[in-house]
């Protein structure tokens, strides 16, 4: 069976994403960073950008943030973004841009500076209680670029203890998402290289930390689809870092150069939201879709519009899988038959359905054309005169 037209539009208006607050900022290559007219000067100016994000298309509702990169008055950024309409997300701790971590934050040889590296990310469960977080995103950027250089086994246990005592200051309704990464900034070795990596972590650190997964942080070819129905089984799936990749980590646009590698992405998800297993449904449900790109010459906000209607669009053709005429297919060996079942829903246009959906919502049928329309871009790019925000 498949959804209902009606039961189609009721969940893709159900379906949420963060967006992220460094997502609405002037970001750029190793090479150059490249500002537009109207980005954010202040973290305030991004929780705006986030507020209309969610107004035109109303289900962005909650915006994460980066410490130090949004350091502020947190109890009053929390009241400033309920005012308009939002709510603080997951928070990210920056380990990585500090002279001192020249060599590693967790896995640094100096205990004093694996103690820094600590002090920060608990520092960042403290903002969570204050803006209303529930969720630690955790990237750990350590690694080596030399044989020789580091020690595997004592770095991961350094790692290990670090994590662990981060994980032990959350509060009871707090988790924590460790995400992983092929490489970069490290090319020998990364200290958390890939799922199973971040997996066996998680597993160690107890039932309220799960696996973040990065769409760009991938070798070409590999299956993510396949690696999140394995963490969806485990039930330690926490959430996403939706981007698009060429190559590796280049955090375009979502669903901009593989949307099929996207849907089926989706159709793991909400396979899993119906599995007979209420543990898996639950777990399906829980689990947390961050934009994570990096506009480096596109505009910022058509940018983030143009990621969520992909998201979109990904999740309602995954909706129309008929499922069971799928296990028809896969019990009988009929192999044309079961990928033809898969293609023939990521072929469907599903747009008249998002259009329903937002109408259900109380906004425009055309998120980004509306914001094009409404002479907010000229009135943002005059009123923000000045050093933009960015990394």
């Amino acid at each position: 069976m498949t959804a209902s037209p009606n039961e189609l539009v009721e969940r893709i208006a159900g379906f949420t994403i963060e967006t992220q607050s460094w997502g609405y900022v002037s970001t750029g290559t190793r090479f150059k960073v490249f500002n537009t007219p109207g980005t954010p000067r202040t973290v305030h100016e991004k929780v705006d950008d986030a507020a209309l994000v969610h107004r035109l298309t109303g289900v962005t509702p909650t915006v994460a943030l980066h410490i130090p990169w949004d350091r502020t008055d947190y109890a009053e950024l929390r009241r400033y973004a309920e005012e308009q309409g939002v709510r603080i997300g997951s928070i990210s701790p920056n380990i990585f841009q500090d002279d001192d971590y020249h060599h590693g934050s967790f896995t640094n040889p100096d205990p004093a500076i694996r103690a820094k590296a600590v002090a920060t990310s608990v520092e960042c469960v403290g903002i969570m209680r204050t803006t209303g977080s529930k969720q630690l995103s955790m990237w750990v950027a350590d690694g080596t670029n030399y044989p020789g250089q580091g020690d595997f086994r004592r770095r991961r246990a350094w790692l290990q203890d670090s994590l662990q005592q981060v994980y032990d200051a959350l509060d009871p309704d707090m988790s924590m998402i460790l995400e992983y990464k092929l490489f970069e900034p490290a090319f020998y070795h990364t200290d958390i290289s890939d799922w199973g990596q971040s997996l066996l972590l998680c597993q160690e650190l107890g039932d309220r930390a799960n696996v973040l997964v990065d769409l760009g942080h991938h070798a070409l070819g590999v299956n993510i689809e396949h690696i999140v129905a394995t963490l969806l089984g485990q039930r330690r799936l926490g959430g996403f870092d939706l981007n698009g990749k060429r190559y590796a980590d280049d955090d375009l646009m979502v669903g901009s150069t593989n949307p099929y590698e996207l849907f089926l992405i989706m159709a793991e998800i909400t396979h899993a939201l119906a599995d007979p297993d209420p543990g898996i449904a639950a777990g399906a449900a829980d689990v947390l879709f961050k934009i994570d790109q990096c506009a480096m010459v596109e505009e910022k906000l058509p940018a983030m519009l143009r990621s969520i209607e992909a998201c979109q669009i990904a999740y309602a053709k995954s909706l129309l899988i008929d499922r069971d005429e799928l296990r028809k297919a896969q019990d009988t060996g009929d192999v044309v038959g079961a990928n033809t079942l898969v293609d023939s829903a990521f072929q469907t246009d599903v747009r008249p359905f998002l259009w329903q959906a937002r109408e259900l919502l109380g906004g425009p049928a055309d998120p980004l054309r509306a914001y094009l329309d409404s002479g907010l871009p000229e009135r943002l790019a005059a009123e923000r005169i000045g050093a933009p925000a960015g990394w």
